[in-house]
Parts: C-alpha cells; structure tokens; sequence
C-alpha cells in the first residue's frame, strides 16, 4: 500500500465535520441523549474530555496493540479509518488492520487467539457460540460496525434470458429443469440470510430449488465471470464491480430485503474481554469515532473511499466503492437512484447498538434453515453474546448516544414485522423454510 502522506493526513484530520441530520436522526438523537446507567450524563461537545479520562489509570488500556482482522469490504471502513486517522491512538491504543482471504480464515483466527478482534459476519459469532459453524468458542458482539450497503447480484446471462428480478427468476427458474447456483459468503452469515430470505420471500425455496455455494467476497466477481454461479450476494464493492465490469446487475439490495439492518460486527472471544475490558472498551470507543468521522460528511465519505482503495485494504478502485458509499446507485438495468438507507457506519449512533433484537433474529433464521435443530434460549444466548455493558462505556468515552431500549421493531421485505418479543413463533411462521425439505 502507499502510505498516507502527512500533508494528506493533516488535511483528514483537520476536516470539518457536518453532520447531516435529517428528521428521522433528530428524533432518534432526541430520544436517546442519555448516558449509560451509572455513567452520569454525558456532555456530547466533550469527547474527548472522557476519552482522556478513560485512558487514565487503572482505566488504561491493558495491550498497547491489537490485531484487528477485515475481509477487504467496503464495510471495513471504519476500522480502517480508526488506525488511519488516530482514533485509536486517542484511546490509548494501536489497532493494527490484518487483512484475511475468507470469513472461514477469520473464524479461526478469533479462535485460536491469532486476531484480538475482527470485522465479522453477525451470524458467525453467533454460529461459533452455539458450534453450528465451527468449534465452539463463547464469542462477544461488541458494536455494530455497519447498517445496510449489500446486494443480491444476478448473472448477465439471466439479465438476457429476460430476469430483471425475484418474480421473473422464479418463473424462469420454474420452467428451467437445469440446476441453479448462488453463493453466499458463509453459511451462518449475512449474506446467506439475506439470500434465503431474498429468495423464500419469491417463492424460491433455497434449500430444495437450488444449489447454495460458498464463495469468499473478494472471489465472487471471477467465480462469475467463469460462469461459476447465476447468482451472489455479498458486500460492496464486489456488486458495483459486477455491474461495471457487465458480468451481472443489482436485483435487489439488502436494505430492499430490511431497511438499516444489522451488518457487520466488532467481534471477539468472550475471554478476551475478560482478561483485557479496558482494551475491549478503546478499541470501541475509537472505531465509533471512526465512523462518526466517515458519516459526518460527503467529503469524508470520498477521502475514505480513497484509502480503503488501496492494495494493503479492498484493493479495488474507488470509483467501485464511492458511489454506492455516498447512496448514489445504477442497477446495471438502467435504473440509478439515491438510496434512502445507504450504508452508514454511525448515523449518529443509531447505526452502531448492538440491539439484543438484532442478534436474536438471527437465530431465527439459523432456526428456520435447519443451522439450528431446536429453538434456543433466544434472549439468553444474545444477551450473552451482545455486550452492551462494555458499548455503553465506550459510548460514554465517544460521546455517542443511546438509544431508549435495547432491541428494536421492523418490518422487513414482506411485511412480517420482527421485534424480538416471540422468536420462537417468528421463527416457526414462514411457510418456505427447513422442514418444508420433508418429502411428501
């Protein structure tokens, strides 16, 4: 990678920050001006007055470094940017970005100790709790990283065959009688949830009317230009690359699937922060701040696409991860818009909770796709996982918000609303899902 230079650097640094605040942000900021209980009430215009504080004494971090893996996605983001811009410094501690090949490669490495921390599916750390996607290992959730900015891509020979999206794949896919393949990136994962649901929500069901493969991120566009799959979901950039390079177009986003989901985690080993809180609490603290930097304006949004660019992080050209950054989208049909949910990486913190609800409803789908053969203790595993005791202290040194309650409501693609109060039965009332595999 080239290195940033200082003047470079100084001009980063030195960037104004607005902070675009529509209504649905004002509101949510309105409503969640309050620190964490036991915290006192935070001053928002002095963080780094906490910051400084936390960093203080027997508060300090316990490792002066920590190895930080990322799959080269543009959701790495903020990570990223908390090495790049100092942010971890501020909190006392070195995040070091280690770039991995395939979420496979990062599971191991959370468990074996290799990596302090990563930038990780949601449904993995999950999966490696409950040892449905590898050994067992009690993980932590500790932010979210991102919201939104993933895609569902379709090959440019089914664009010819007149597929423009789910119903018109459906149709063709029911007089085809050849097989058809998608990949997603790991079975417990986001991008296979989104798929499924994606897919079921047609009518397709993706356990019995199609071939579901693995393909890590980076290798989904030459998967498809060899004529691999019909089909992918994955983050950015490797969506827009598709479209750009005429391999494939956009049938759907996952925010079409479930407006300002939950994407990527900050994850780690529960014993982790058992042994080093402090350090869990800084690393936080400073990748919230990351994102707060890359959401407060459309300059900072381009100057982050231009660093994670390089080779050392995504190793794609920015003109493939701006656009869809900033919310500007063309679907590879003709059709461009600016979305009403881009991915965002702090939305005044709104984008960062780990809502116990978000982590639950993972497990339902874990639960309907047959990855989990009883229902769990839904509430317990998240609040063991979700370690919002740990976010609200770093939120309190970041000067963040939060919100009023620790799990949410929405309704997603197919009006089914999702709140977390019945998972059991949400996760038993979809008509397509494992046990539809039973032959008649």
């Amino acid at each position: 990678m080239k290195p940033v230079d200082k003047s470079t650097l100084s001009e980063l640094r030195g960037a104004t920050v607005q902070t675009p605040m529509n209504t649905q942000r004002r509101q949510w900021l309105g409503k969640t001006a309050k620190a964490a209980t036991g915290l006192g009430v935070l001053s928002l215009a002095a963080p780094l007055l906490q910051a400084t504080a936390w960093a203080a004494g027997s508060d300090a971090p316990e490792k002066s470094e920590v190895k930080v893996g990322f799959i080269p996605l543009t959701d790495c983001a903020s990570i990223v940017m908390a090495s790049v811009m100092g942010f971890d410094k501020k909190h006392g501690v070195k995040i070091i970005p280690t770039k991995e090949a395939s979420w496979a490669g990062v599971r191991d490495k959370l468990i074996n100790g290799d990596l302090d921390f990563a930038h990780v599916l949601y449904g993995l750390i999950y999966g490696v709790h409950l040892g449905t996607s590898g050994p067992q290992k009690n993980m932590a959730v500790l932010m979210n990283l991102n919201q939104n900015g993933q895609a569902i891509t379709l090959s440019r020979q089914l664009r010819e065959a007149g597929i423009v999206d789910g119903e018109s794949l459906k149709k063709k896919m029911a007089s085809d009688s050849r097989q058809y393949t998608f990949a997603e990136t790991f079975p417990t994962g986001t991008h296979a949830m989104w798929l499924n649901y994606w897919l079921a929500a047609h009518g397709i069901d993706p356990l019995k009317a199609a071939r579901v493969i693995t393909v890590p991120p980076p290798q989904m566009v030459a998967n498809m230009r060899i004529g691999n799959m019909d089909g992918y979901c994955v983050g950015e950039p490797w969506n827009a690359r598709a479209i750009a390079d005429g391999l494939g177009f956009s049938a759907a986003t996952s925010q079409d699937i479930w407006n300002d989901h939950p994407e990527k985690v900050l994850g780690t080993r529960a014993e982790f922060i058992e042994q080093y809180p402090n350090t869990a609490r800084a690393v936080t603290a400073a990748i919230l701040e990351a994102g707060r930097w890359i959401d407060s304006s459309p300059d900072n949004i381009r100057k982050t696409a231009e660093i994670i660019a390089a080779k050392a992080y995504v190793n794609a050209s920015s003109r493939f991860i701006v656009d869809r950054m900033l919310g500007q989208y063309t679907n590879g049909l003709g059709r461009t818009w600016t979305d009403e949910h881009p991915m965002r990486f702090y939305g005044d913190g709104a984008a960062n909770f780990p809502y116990l609800s978000d982590g639950m409803w993972f497990l339902t789908q874990h639960k309907r796709w047959g990855l989990l053969k009883q229902h769990p203790d839904y509430l317990a595993v998240a609040r063991q996982i979700n370690r919002i005791d740990l976010y609200k202290q770093a939120a309190a040194a970041a000067g963040t918000a939060l919100p009023t309650s620790e799990s949410r409501s929405s309704k997603l693609m197919d009006g089914i609303l999702w709140d977390g109060r019945d998972p059991a039965a949400y996760a038993d009332g979809f008509t397509i899902d494992a046990s539809s595999q039973v032959s008649s």
